[in-house]
């Protein structure tokens, strides 16, 4: 009877560091290209979405529409919205970024919206008695109220994005998905253990981020 090996990579071991020294650098690069598309996709959600929150918040008939577009693009499945996407963006890394977006806005713009809505009439009545003019109601007063509503959203959605993220193989641009991927097609455990348990890591690190960040951006809810 033959010996088992002792590499094990060679017994195809779940929990091997074999494989974590030897593919160092490609994990390295499968966690940049996975926070890269995640940041930029949801930097590009918000852009979009504060928008859409404002123009909702501001004529009432705009929001039934807007929140009902954005919750009819959640519901896509992934594999559906980036075929849809396909004819646009091609093969690329633009296609995952395009469909990340549709996906955050529903999370983005009802939270906004809620945060905003919930400032109190009173608050902008006083603001406005102290010279407030739009703008600087909005961005002194409104927005400020309205952050610890828009940052769940935000960490939500950021999230999300990050597990949708590894969908994006299926196009060659999904990051740790790419060797969660071909590690499933070759059966290769410690490539698909260990690409997951990245993920896992970076969802966990980037929520523990942006709450540091909502604390830091909103002392008064800590008194």
């Amino acid at each position: 009877m033959t010996a088992p090996p002792d590499d094990c990579l060679a017994r195809n071991d779940w929990i091997c560091g074999a494989y974590l020294s030897s593919r160092r650098e490609i994990l390295l690069d499968a966690v940049l290209q996975h926070l890269h598309l995640t940041v930029v996709s949801v930097l590009l959600g918000l852009l979009v979405a504060v928008p859409l929150a404002l123009a909702a918040r501001r004529w009432r008939w705009a929001a039934g529409p807007v929140l009902g577009l954005t919750t009819v693009l959640y519901t896509i499945p992934s594999l559906a919205m980036f075929s849809l996407l396909l004819p646009v963006y091609g093969l690329s890394a633009s296609l995952v970024i395009a469909g990340l977006v549709l996906y955050s806005l529903t999370l983005l713009v009802r939270n906004l919206l809620a945060g905003l809505r919930a400032v109190p009439e009173e608050t902008r009545q006083a603001a406005r008695g102290m010279g407030y003019g739009p703008v600087r109601l909005l961005l002194g007063v409104e927005l400020p109220l309205a952050v610890p509503a828009a940052m769940a959203g935000l960490r939500i959605a950021t999230v999300s994005a990050v597990s949708l993220v590894t969908v994006g193989a299926i196009v060659g641009h999904g990051g740790l998905g790419n060797l969660i991927y071909t590690g499933m097609n070759s059966y290769f455990k410690a490539q698909v253990l260990t690409a997951s348990v990245l993920c896992v890591v970076i969802a966990v690190a980037v929520d523990l981020l942006l709450l540091g960040l909502q604390r830091l951006l909103t002392p008064w809810t800590r008194a």
